[in-house]
């Protein structure tokens, strides 16, 4: 297997070759490249965006991109849903569903995408969609790429080797990988069948979270956000092209791989991210926190300070708050909240909500621990305690989110689920403290 190999930090200006001197010095487009490689610019914003927010990156490759659009013919792909999706009638109230199994005829990554829910309205570019994904084989010769929004591909199960246009990127359970709207990849199963979740993003790039008075240290460190090194597929061969847009999935055969840029330099590209790496910040004395300190990415709105997508884990960390109900409180909010677990238990529910499952808990609806959970915490003592058995995450949006009818229709969706809170009894007294 080709050793992967990166390059450190977020939004960087980078710049790599996979042979030397392939990249152009002192212009972007000169009259001839080396290597006979065209010159194409890839862009993920305006032209006219403020320099702090312009994302594009400069790519040389073998082909230009107009040569993969030949002849492109709709094809079905009806479980991967896009937003405005309102088809069906949800029951009100919260969901969850217990993980799904990975048939062996389950397909590429791609062709096993399922969508559970959607928000917003992919068009005007606001909102996002959660997904299932269920993995059976590898892309050998399948190319894909999302007009429609950004990846951000979170495995439960399996190992990933991701081919993109930009490099190699290996991603196992633990890790985050986002593929920017626009990039050509496939996708290689390293370890047999994979299952994971995917937020597709139609909004605003993800991008670090403003941390306000927590200054310059904790979260997500840029550092430890990698980007691939150049590497690219000389293959002339017959191959398959999928791209979606506007909701729509259309098929080109083509004769080689459009995996083919040799160089590359700008601050648009696809990467990773080790969750592991995390550094939390909590409470030293009492209280338990609001989960916004634990986001990872977000995805501005256009309104300061809310997100049109927050990406938020809740990993391994202490516990050391005194005089406190350690877990989330119970809450109604503004934001929704999709959730999934990768491993391990999540302390608030630490039955029922298992390894590859999900749970949706829109706006304004009540949510929290669980009968088990809330006894447990109420009881215990209040001494340093280490929460590192499991690691979950959240998909946040200020939108509300709309499961669609293959969601609903899973056999894994608990119908039971509000019963866990059935074990809260009444303990008012009528006496004070």
């Amino acid at each position: 297997m080709t050793p992967t190999r990166y390059l450190h930090g977020f939004g960087n200006e980078f710049e790599s070759e996979a042979l030397p001197g392939a990249l152009p010095i002192g212009q972007n487009s000169p009259q001839r490249c080396p290597y006979g490689l065209y010159a194409e610019q890839l862009s993920g914003s305006a032209f006219t965006a403020p320099r702090h927010l312009s994302r594009r990156s400069w790519l040389y490759r073998i082909r230009p991109s107009v040569l993969h659009i030949r002849e492109p013919k709709p094809i079905s792909q009806p479980l991967w849903k896009t937003a405005p999706c309102r088809h069906v009638s949800a029951p009100f109230g919260q969901l969850r569903w217990s993980a799904s199994a990975v048939a062996g005829d389950a397909g590429s990554l791609i062709e096993g995408m399922r969508t559970i829910v959607t928000a917003g309205d992919c068009g005007l570019r606001i909102g996002m969609a959660a997904h299932l994904y269920l993995a059976a084989r590898s892309m050998e010769d399948d190319y894909f790429y999302d007009a429609d929004g950004e990846l951000l591909i979170v495995p439960q199960l399996g190992e990933l080797r991701i081919f993109t246009e930009f490099g190699l990127i290996d991603c196992v359970p633990g890790e985050i990988c986002v593929i920017p709207r626009g990039v050509k990849f496939r996708v290689e199963l390293s370890a047999g069948a994979s299952r994971g979740y995917v937020c597709e993003n139609y909004g605003a790039p993800f991008t670090l979270p403003y941390r306000g008075v927590i200054g310059a240290n904790g979260l997500a460190n840029p550092r430890d956000f990698f980007a691939p090194t150049a590497a690219f597929e000389d293959k002339e061969k017959p191959c398959r092209f999928t791209i979606k847009s506007g909701g729509a999935f259309y098929r080109c055969e083509i004769d080689h791989s459009p995996l083919d840029v040799v160089a590359w330099h700008g601050n648009y590209a696809p990467y990773k991210y080790d969750l592991r790496k995390f550094c939390p910040i909590g409470a030293l004395r009492f209280d338990h926190p609001d989960p916004s300190i634990f986001t990872v990415l977000t995805s501005p709105s256009d309104e300061a300070g809310v997100g049109n997508v927050d990406v938020a884990i809740f990993p391994p960390r202490w516990q050391v708050a005194e005089h406190s109900f350690r877990p989330p409180w119970y809450h109604l909010n503004i934001m929704s909240e999709f959730m999934g677990l990768i491993y391990g238990r999540y302390d608030a529910k630490p039955s029922g909500f298992e390894p590859g499952g999900m749970s949706l808990h829109n706006a304004m609806l009540p949510h929290g621990p669980d009968a088990e959970a809330f006894a447990r915490a109420s009881r215990e003592e209040l001494v340093p305690a280490k929460i590192d058995d499991g690691l979950a995450f959240m998909f946040e949006s200020r939108l509300p989110f709309y499961p669609t009818a293959f969601a609903l229709s899973l056999d894994t969706l608990q119908k039971d689920y509000a019963d866990c809170w059935s074990g809260l009894r009444r303990q008012f007294t009528g006496e004070g403290p």
